[in-house]
């Protein structure tokens, strides 16, 4: 398990009412979200979802990671976009589980190298760190 020895930041949140029809605050104040239910779910499809707020995160992070690899290589990323698009649904015991897809987009880098830097992105990245052995990721340098 990856425990950091020291901790550099921490933010919470709040939920009241869950996914359907709840809001969700961030605790410092200054952003809260309407949450709904997807229409893949049941819902109208009018609010965000935890999955949203996960993609939002996981595409920040990977591309923070990304960049960071690359810079170790003297590789200029700064035009490097991270898509991440997060699915839900069932499994064969009929609970909720979650994939991940990381859509890697490195213009002015070669393929192979841009794959070589994503999968190394995917060694540093925390929220690849978290969700490794827990949840499928899969890897797309388009």
């Amino acid at each position: 398990m990856n425990v950091p020895s020291s901790i550099l930041a921490t933010t919470s949140a709040t939920s009241h009412g869950g996914r359907a029809g709840g809001k969700v605050v961030l605790d410092e104040g200054g952003l809260w979200f309407h949450m709904e239910h997807d229409k893949g779910l049941g819902g109208g499809g009018q609010g965000c979802t935890p999955e949203d707020f996960f993609a939002l995160g996981y595409s920040a992070c990977f591309n923070s990671a990304l960049l960071f690899v690359a810079s170790q290589q003297k590789i200029d990323a700064a035009k490097a976009t991270v898509t991440a698009e997060v699915g839900i649904g069932r499994t064969a015991e009929n609970k909720f589980a979650l994939t991940v897809t990381l859509k890697v987009h490195m213009p002015g880098v070669d393929a192979a190298k841009a794959k070589e830097l994503a999968e190394a992105a995917h060694q540093v990245c925390p929220y690849s760190s978290a969700t490794r052995g827990n949840v499928p990721v899969t890897l797309e340098v388009i």
